[in-house]
């Protein structure tokens, strides 16, 4: 068990690597971390104003160092002055404090080295005092912190040193034009290798240039280092807690995505009808959202296919049935005795291949119907005016007293405008006014109608047919509204509806958010069955 949980996360972390919107993730996060690291590693303006900053405090000291050593370093020579060297490394060692025990040599305090004329090298302060740089072995027992153990390997890594910086200076250009009179400053690497900041001032007493006097310090070098060492713990934290939250988002987005992917491919290749993530539907954000929908989805494309399953079983019984009867009508024709006979038969093939035609015609209308709902592009529909103007076609019967009127009761209503497709909501009501037709008796009336309500539940159109026909059993207010269910009264045509007239409105009232149910209307007050009513309520329009 253990081995095939361990199998499963492997195999996740691997899709995890290979997702794109992971990567993405990662890549961008630490791209942000990259650009905070890089400033902070070339901090170039902080190096530009510390090392400005530098030169004007070398240059300071250095003329206060060289004014003193002109008056108590240098003898007036005849014909012309000399340095006194003993006298100059007495100045040096009196004017520059003592090195501390432990301190480093040349550093928190800057370099002051005097040259002769011919650049040799006269008093240097590393040296006046005769102390060698020693370098103590750490103490074994006293265990650095995690903090001080990354800064003391970041001030011996090279790259802490990126500010951008070039030499500008060798020493022997410094003397070189210092003996010409000029006070040189610039950058450059000292015989260790460090960058240092260096100012050169000439020794002159009157006009007479006797040597240099140099003065160095790596200061800036050591600050930034210092700086940028500082920062190591938190750019490691920084990284630590970039990598966790892209993790989290990988794990939280990716990993998610890739399931419903997953999934959806399942769902293809496998002939499955229906998705179903339960721990994903579970969550309360997009995502979440997405896997319902998906589940919605197929949910909805489901069951439509069962829905056409059954309509295509429907279809193939409805068909069988006045085939059979051809079939035994034409065997019955082939063996009739007498003419009479066979005209009888031949009526009967006649009469069910009538039926075959209207079936066909409404099944062919039933599946435009649906295709027209599926991709449902919504418009405004003044259902008021399209019912009164259906209520005025159907007006005059067609022949006198053989078939029903249809009045509109009321005025034209006003503000009656629903969100729909007019085609097919015009094929609602004709569909009931039809169906009101085949069960009102000769010379009744079918009644029409169209209010605006409102509710508690919103504000509505309500539709209404109503016919003077014998009603709707009670058992069967809802069953009419199924394929191919069809009860005719006595007396009517055999094969003259297909039973798929009320169940087309069904479905396009449906598909328009609305509801179509029936009831019957009592007869004057004496709870007799006095006709049916069908109505349709769809949604007023904002």
């Amino acid at each position: 068990m253990a081995s095939a949980t361990d199998t499963t996360r492997a195999e996740g972390l691997r899709a995890l690597a290979r997702s794109r919107i992971a990567r993405i993730i990662f890549i961008w996060n630490f791209a942000g971390l990259a650009v905070l690291i890089l400033g902070v590693l070339l901090l170039t303006e902080m190096r530009a104003g510390l090392t400005e900053a530098q030169f004007r405090n070398l240059r300071t000291q250095g003329e206060l160092i060289t004014n003193l050593l002109i008056e108590t370093g240098t003898v007036e020579g005849d014909p012309y002055p000399y340095v006194n060297e003993s006298a100059v490394r007495l100045v040096l060692h009196r004017i520059l404090p003592p090195i501390a025990e432990g301190e480093r040599p040349g550093v928190g305090r800057p370099r002051v080295r005097v040259f002769g004329a011919d650049a040799r090298l006269i008093a240097d302060s590393d040296i006046i005092y005769d102390r060698l740089e020693e370098t103590p072995l750490p103490d074994l027992s006293d265990k650095p912190t995690i903090g001080e153990t990354i800064q003391r390997a970041a001030a011996r890594v090279e790259y802490l040193r990126l500010t951008p910086w070039n030499p500008t200076v060798t020493l022997e250009e410094e003397h070189e034009r210092a003996m010409r009179g000029e006070i040189v400053s610039g950058e450059r690497l000292n015989e260790k290798g460090e960058r240092v900041v260096t100012v050169t001032v000439p020794l002159r007493r009157v006009q007479q240039v006797m040597g240099t006097v140099t003065i160095e310090s790596a200061d800036v070098e050591r600050i930034l280092v210092a700086e940028r060492a500082s920062m190591i713990p938190f750019m490691i934290g920084a990284a630590i807690a970039i990598f966790l939250s892209s993790l989290l988002l990988a794990l939280s987005i990716a990993n998610p995505l890739r399931r419903l992917a997953l999934a959806a491919d399942s769902l293809r290749l496998s002939g499955a009808t229906r998705l179903s993530l339960p721990d994903v539907s579970r969550r309360k954000d997009e995502i979440g959202a997405l896997s319902n929908s998906l589940e919605a989805m197929t949910g909805a494309l489901a069951d439509r296919i069962d829905a056409n399953e059954r309509f295509a079983a429907d279809v193939s019984h409805e068909i069988k049935n006045p085939l059979a009867s051809i079939q035994s009508a034409v065997a019955s024709a082939r063996a009739a005795a007498t003419p009479e006979q066979q005209a009888q038969m031949l009526a009967i093939v006649a009469q069910d291949v009538q039926r075959l035609d209207r079936l066909i015609t409404d099944i062919a209308r039933a599946s435009r119907i649906e295709a027209e709902t599926a991709k449902l592009v919504l418009e405004r529909v003044d259902l008021g005016a399209l019912v009164f103007e259906l209520a005025r076609a159907y007006a005059p019967a067609p022949t006198e007293a053989a078939s029903a009127s249809v009045v509109f009761n009321g005025p034209k209503p006003v503000g009656a405008i629903v969100l729909g497709q007019p085609g097919p909501l015009g094929q609602v009501f004709r569909n009931l006014i039809d169906n009101a037709r085949s069960f009102s008796p000769k010379g009744g009336v079918i009644t029409v109608s169209a209010t605006v309500e409102r509710r508690k539940d919103g504000a509505f159109v309500r539709a209404t047919v109503e016919d003077q026909g014998p009603g709707i059993p009670p058992e069967n207010l809802e069953t009419v509204f199924e394929r191919f269910y069809t009860q005719r009264p006595k007396g009517a045509a055999f094969g003259g509806n297909s039973g798929l007239g009320l169940s087309i409105a069904r479905q396009i009232v449906t598909a328009h958010n609305g509801r179509i149910y029936a009831e019957n209307i009592d007869g004057l007050g004496r709870g007799e069955r006095g006709g049916a009513r069908l109505v349709v309520e769809l949604p007023l329009a904002d």
